[in-house]
């Protein structure tokens, strides 16, 4: 299967196979990063994301295809993220998805990029459902359980802002650069988590949503009450927002576990996935470290370059429907926001971080 993502500023194209014992194999994996593009603004441009993935895909599909010695002829279909996502960067994949399809044949599946990254656990370590899946991104922070392929159900997601987008954001403020995670974390591995107390968000709360816009708002008055800023307010601020992101992400996630005990009673193997660009936090890794130990799960964490956008887990999804289901119409159109769970509660101010 051939995978094409596009949905934000990573372009991408991958070849993987299904092996008859239903595990996958990554054929080849090619990914160009747009990151040297979108640092002058400090975060994504959607028109030059667009045109970048118009301008360099054709290219890489052809160099997954070449790495992957085959033709379109070994083909058992074509993949491409139809959401959600940035809507101008998605039409340029699933187009030429859909383009490739109609010219060799192949059968076509539109993808949900959110469901590309619940399935890697089957394509890495042939991890299959039930689970309970956490998404920390620049786009998307949800709990989800993955009951199946094909079925999902959202326990929480953010109600405003997504925690890569914080991350990001603070170090827009600090003058850190982008992208920002890591260069917050590298900042944080100096600093004093103690000299700044930042609110730990919607912690106690009942349901398993996240918010984070309140975090931002206070990592901003504590940097503009002590400007300027030295290196060493930098490092502080950057350890306390990390702590209470960790702190915020812990009670959300201790939550969902109590939650997806609840709908899989019985089950003796309780995983939690973490994918997502933010799952490479080492901070965040160790708070869900403690979680998955004092809950009795174990912790599934995707390589680094699975866990940020690939097309790998696209073609894998691609493959694990195209064993339940018929391929997609050509009609199918790109949607700028596409739930997992269909029948979740859509959040007012998240767009298509819900």
């Amino acid at each position: 299967m051939l995978g094409i993502e596009t949905s934000c500023d990573e372009t991408a194209a991958s070849v993987v196979a299904r092996k008859p014992d239903g595990s996958g194999e990554i054929v080849s994996s090619v990914v160009l990063s747009q990151t040297a593009l979108h640092a002058p603004y400090g975060g994504v441009v959607p028109e030059i994301a667009a045109r970048s993935h118009l301008a360099h895909l054709d290219r890489l599909v052809e160099q997954a295809m070449s790495e992957a010695d085959c033709s379109y002829d070994d083909l058992s279909g074509i993949a491409a993220t139809a959401g959600p996502g940035l809507i101008g960067g998605v039409l340029t994949g699933l187009m030429t998805a859909k383009a490739l399809a109609l010219a060799t044949g192949k059968p076509f599946y539109g993808i949900n990029h959110l469901e590309g990254h619940a399935l890697t656990p089957g394509l890495t370590e042939g991890l299959r459902p039930p689970y309970l899946m956490l998404l920390v991104s620049g786009g998307h922070t949800q709990l989800v359980s993955v009951d199946d392929v094909g079925q999902y159900t959202r326990l929480g997601t953010t109600i405003d802002d997504a925690l890569g987008e914080a991350f990001d954001k603070t170090a827009k403020l600090l003058d850190l650069g982008y992208p920002g995670g890591p260069a917050v974390e590298a900042a944080a591995a100096h600093g004093n988590p103690r000299r700044f107390k930042f609110p730990v968000p919607m912690k106690g709360r009942d349901d398993c949503n996240f918010s984070f816009s309140g975090l931002k708002t206070a990592v901003r008055q504590a940097a503009t009450s002590i400007q300027p800023l030295a290196a060493a307010d930098v490092a502080d601020i950057c350890a306390a927002f990390q702590e209470a992101a960790c702190a915020a992400v812990a009670d959300r996630v201790q939550r969902a576990m109590v939650r997806f005990e609840e709908m899989h009673g019985g089950l003796q193997h309780r995983v939690l996935v973490a994918s997502g660009g933010v799952a490479a936090n080492l901070a965040l890794r160790e708070c869900l470290d403690r979680c998955c130990a004092e809950a009795r799960f174990s912790l599934s964490v995707p390589p680094v370059d699975l866990c940020t956008d690939n097309a790998a887990m696209i073609a894998w999804a691609g493959l694990e429907n195209a064993v339940r289901r018929d391929p997609d119409a050509f009609a199918l159109s790109a949607r700028a926001r596409w739930p997992l769970d269909a029948d979740a509660e859509p959040q007012p101010f998240a767009g298509v971080k819900a």
